[in-house]
């Protein structure tokens, strides 16, 4: 068992009270994955069109192992600054400026994930209803407004399991929850031609959504075998090179916020059975390796079905090309269901905060636990059904709050707490690299963000 011990205080008051963890190692595992897989799968086969196959891999990598670092560093701060709670750390760095800053960042993030999620929710699902009943238009029932469907969902399957006491008990639910991305996954290969667009050396693609496929189509067989290795030729090059477009530069954020999971590292563990920092950077460790692999195979084979005709979501595209497809059908259900089951993932850790900031020291109460998921909830379906298009808030939100989660809160934090290391040790040198980092990201993502807006004040098209 961890032992937490405080810094600059007396034992009595700066060690916190323990409480035996009952999450099993899986179910951790199930948890983290599940908090660290969101919507934003569906936009990297977007990002990977605007860099390149290569620059998008190498992208995703490295934002993976960043990531990474950064849960070891939050996890050692924990330990050295006696408490698994991200304010608590916050207010023995900084006092009370590091506690805001910590429920601030906390607080945007999640609220901003939520409603994410509960906007794929608003959208996508009137669209499943309509598919099943074979409808080609809107007919104007009140079971095809998404506004009242997202508050159905909210108050008949969200809320029940917020209200469960400990995060560990979602295992179950997460597990099911990463099950339906994985099957969205599989379609997302299956629908990819056995014979990629490359593979036109040996059959032309039918569908093929590249310029260079398209003029092929209408050559004669005369021609065929230098055309097709000319198409060959500049395939590679699409998929090869290093693209730069001006949405190149909004890639490191999309794929940042993808690995944003830092909210919920410390009440995973501090769920956990048996807890140490070895073994929840165990988990940590097999959360993100198996995101990243999932997050690689969707954007590789989702970009390689429709190339740079590939819009930001990725369901979208492939409802435009396979309208009223069974198995597109249960993909869209499967998405759904898995956002559905992220949200109460994403709700404790901001009720957590609240009950942190407001409620310190009191005894739990079951009033209080209900009624704060009951308020959060609430806000966000506000949120989702008063706003029609939040995409330039998440823009902002992403680039501040994320940036503070994962690069500067827990480098400073490591700074400021970690007392056994000297400052010129290399790993105080190398987390006052990552703080130099996350401000740096951070200052060049708002910058980006507001020039989009001078440049394009009318730029918000989507939902979600």
């Amino acid at each position: 068992m961890m032992e937490l011990v405080s810094h600059g205080k007396s034992s009595n008051e700066g060690k916190e009270k323990e409480h035996p963890g009952h999450a099993s190692f899986g179910m951790s595992v199930f948890n983290l994955s599940n908090a660290i897989m969101g919507s934003g799968i569906l936009g990297l086969s977007f990002a990977m069109a605007n860099t390149g196959i290569v620059l998008f891999t190498v992208l995703l990598v490295g934002v993976a192992i960043l990531s990474l670092y950064s849960v070891h560093l939050l996890l050692v701060t924990a330990k050295e600054g006696g408490s698994l709670i991200y304010e608590k750390l916050g207010e023995r760095a900084f006092g009370w400026p590091g506690k805001m800053a910590a429920f601030g960042s906390i607080i945007m993030q999640n609220i901003g994930a939520m409603s994410s999620y509960l906007f794929i929710v608003k959208y996508e699902l009137p669209e499943v209803i309509r598919a099943f009943r074979g409808l080609e238009e809107n007919s104007g029932e009140w079971y095809l407004n998404g506004n009242y469907l997202v508050v159905f969902v909210s108050i008949g399957v969200i809320l029940p399991l917020s209200l469960l006491k400990n995060l560990g008990y979602l295992g179950y639910t997460s597990g099911f929850s990463l099950s339906c991305m994985v099957f969205f996954l599989g379609v997302v290969m299956l629908r990819k031609r056995l014979l990629s667009a490359c593979s036109f050396l040996l059959f032309p693609p039918r569908n093929c959504s590249t310029i260079h496929c398209q003029k092929q189509l209408s050559i004669s067989v005369q021609q065929l075998p230098s055309i097709l290795f000319f198409s060959y030729l500049i395939c590679v090059s699409e998929m090869f090179s290093i693209l730069v477009f001006p949405q190149t530069a909004y890639t490191v954020p999309i794929l940042a916020f993808a690995f944003v999971c830092h909210p919920e590292v410390l009440p995973i563990y501090s769920e956990l059975k048996d807890r140490s920092r070895k073994k929840m950077q165990n988990v940590s460790n097999l959360s993100i390796l198996a995101m990243l692999i999932m997050y690689m195979l969707s954007a590789l084979f989702g970009y390689l079905t429709f190339y740079d005709n590939v819009e930001a979501e990725l369901l979208h595209t492939f409802t435009k090309v396979y309208k009223f497809d069974t198995m597109l059908l249960m993909v869209r259900l499967a998405v759904l269901t898995a956002v559905t089951l992220t949200v109460p993932i994403v709700l404790f850790p901001i009720r957590s905060s609240i009950t942190t900031l407001l409620f310190s020291g009191r005894e739990f109460s079951w009033t209080r636990h209900m009624l704060i998921a009951a308020a959060i909830l609430a806000f966000n379906n506000m949120l989702v059904i008063f706003v029609p298009t939040i995409r330039d808030i998440f823009g902002f939100i992403g680039s501040s709050a994320a940036t503070m989660l994962i690069f500067i809160l827990p480098a400073a934090f490591y700074l400021r707490l970690v007392k056994s290391l000297p400052f010129r040790s290399p790993q105080k040198i190398g987390a006052t690299i990552f703080l130099v980092v996350g401000i740096v990201f951070m200052i060049g993502s708002l910058s980006l963000i507001v020039l989009d807006w001078i440049h394009n004040p009318s730029g918000s098209s989507g939902g979600h």
